[in-house]
């Protein structure tokens, strides 16, 4: 085998690499997978002058067959919106804006987190499902008839739920289909997904109504979720990590449609939960959180920053925000000042694998209970941020600042003693510089030190514009080609 750093330069330019592509699907299947009339349908009924067309990567192939053929049939044009701002399964609104779109259409799977905006309609992606291979694997990995089960899916196999639990249910007495919501009065589906209602996590008819992440199920008077068992239809990824960690004391089994195998999903559960804490003590040791802006559509983000703001300044850190996209490695090792990011985002894209990064990226929830010393690590695992807000299910509000004090705990990473107010006292004048200051009537020394003035200690501190400095030029034609080999340069 050629050792790859062996090769010339020109030999890495000239490299052809294969990339599985999905094949443009046949003009006759167009309006069977995309339901070309029913948007039509949507648009005209409504009549919309511009309509955003999101299209998740792997179906881009056939975005301009699409888009021809609802130009066609209605008096809409269609834009298509390729590289979403952030995860795919959420509603881009900001791209769809930024056009002057009068509605949406987000085509592919979503995590079905509410956006409210822009008049929206969701067409899934149909995925096909073996429902008799389904049948007998479900039958394999639960053979007590009388298990109390809960069927969750990839929103793209909710078309074959229907005949998957006509097979189940008379040999399954205490089965459970959950059925896909949706909130706000602007989305539309067309059957497959209907509005949400008041009836979530309320006992309608002595049953217990849940309603989460687009989900909604009933459970039987004087039961908990705890007695059910979940088996789920749909590839491995971010749906099924995010039930799982939410469900957390549920037993899980799944059946992928593609490989057309199921399988008990392993207890590794409890392992990523307490990586999840580790990164909440590496949370509690911070001083300087960087607010990461995932989203720019899931309803309530606004409010959700303010309140995370709140709640690391009462602990005594410093936060700084950032919105820039989608996230990589080299984008947040720029800012080494900061000791720890919370993201913001949907409840499927919150559960970032940060083992790459350089420093930890933890949820909204992992920050309150680093931060809100009247919350504490429990079973209950929150990837929703809206619960966390007043009124939601999860909320808990932060301690009385005259009752926190200044007290001090053990970290458990480092051994060193941590103080969780150190902001609430006001900074006394110190003759020892403005980055120490002192923290109580003790004459206990704080250090504070600010992002920024790490920031001005360095020697490259971004774009500087300069203004008046830079002389005024006409513009020149630069160079040709590429940095190895420009075409004025020749070959030597």
């Amino acid at each position: 085998m050629a050792d790859a750093f062996s090769s010339s330069s020109e030999t890495v330019i000239q490299r052809v690499v294969d990339v599985t592509v999905k094949t443009n699907t046949p003009p006759e299947k167009l309006e069977e997978l995309y339901q070309i009339k029913k948007i039509c349908d949507f648009i005209s009924q409504h009549q919309f002058q511009k309509v955003a067309l999101q299209f998740p990567d792997e179906l881009l192939v056939d975005s301009v067959a699409i888009a021809v053929e609802i130009e066609r049939h209605s008096n809409a044009k269609p834009f298509i919106l390729g590289d979403t701002s952030y995860g795919s399964c959420c509603v881009d609104e900001v791209a769809a804006e930024h056009v002057g779109a009068d509605c949406i259409v987000h085509y592919g799977r979503t995590c079905l987190s509410p956006s409210k905006r822009l008049p929206l309609m969701y067409v899934f992606e149909r995925r096909p499902l073996d429902v008799d291979k389904c049948a007998s694997t479900f039958r394999e990995l639960y053979p007590d008839s009388q298990s109390h089960i809960i069927i969750l899916y990839d929103v793209n196999y909710v078309h074959a739920m229907n005949d998957l639990v006509t097979l189940l249910s008379p040999e399954y007495p205490n089965l459970v289909a959950s059925e896909l919501v949706v909130e706000g009065e602007q989305c539309y589906s067309h059957g497959r997904i209907r509005q949400h209602d008041d009836t979530c996590q309320s006992e309608q008819d002595n049953r217990q109504v849940i309603c989460q992440f687009g989900r909604q199920f009933s459970l039987k008077s004087g039961s908990s979720i705890t007695d059910y068992s979940m088996f789920y239809v749909g590839q491995e990824g971010a749906a099924l990590r995010n039930f799982m960690m939410t469900w957390n004391r549920c037993s899980f089994c799944s059946f992928d449609p593609i490989t057309m195998t199921g399988r008990t999903e392993s207890v590794s559960i409890n392992r990523a939960l307490m990586k999840r804490y580790y990164a909440i003590e590496r949370a509690k040791d911070a001083n300087v959180v960087g607010i990461l802006v995932g989203t720019l559509g899931v309803a309530d983000y606004l409010t959700i920053i303010q309140q995370l703001k709140e709640t690391i300044h009462r602990a005594g850190k410093k936060s700084y925000m950032f919105a820039m996209g989608k996230l990589n490695v080299p984008k947040l090792a720029n800012f080494l000042e900061i000791d720890i990011f919370v993201l913001i985002a949907c409840p499927e894209n919150s559960l970032l694998d940060s083992s790459e990064f350089y420093k930890p990226v933890v949820t909204p929830f992992e920050m309150e209970v680093a931060c809100n010393k009247n919350r504490e690590w429990s079973e209950e695992y929150v990837t929703d941020f809206r619960r966390l807000l007043p009124g939601g299910q999860s909320h808990v509000p932060l301690a009385d600042q005259q009752e926190e004090g200044d007290e001090t705990d053990m970290s458990l990473i480092t051994g060193a003693l941590r103080s969780h107010n150190l902001l609430s006292m006001e900074p006394a004048v110190s003759s020892y510089g403005s980055s120490v200051v002192l923290r109580n009537q003790t004459l206990t020394v704080a250090n504070t030190n600010s992002a920024a003035s790490f920031l001005a200690e360095r020697s490259w501190r971004g774009l500087e514009q300069k203004l008046g400095e830079t002389p005024v030029v006409k513009a020149v034609e630069g160079r040709r080609g590429i940095a190895i080999a420009y075409e004025e340069e020749g070959t030597s």
